[in-house]
């Protein structure tokens, strides 16, 4: 997710939630997955608030850049 994209259409959005939800899933799904496992509730509350927070980190990412486009005009 570091690296700057551009999304020209629809189908560009597609491919790059595609990649975020992956990588999402591949860090923090894990994570949550063995809290719940091997944790107490307090691990998965963190590792679920930070599934959270890192799909929210990926939405701001691309509402900032869809903002700066419109701004820049």
């Amino acid at each position: 997710m570091d690296d700057a994209i551009q999304i020209d259409n629809r189908g560009d959005f597609g491919l790059w939630a595609i990649e975020v939800a992956k990588q999402i899933v591949a860090d923090q799904g894990f994570e949550l997955a063995r809290a719940a496992r091997d944790g107490s509730e307090d691990d998965v509350r963190m590792a679920g608030n930070a599934l959270g927070q890192a799909i929210t980190n990926a939405m701001m990412e691309v509402f900032d850049g869809l903002t700066e486009d419109v701004s820049g005009e």
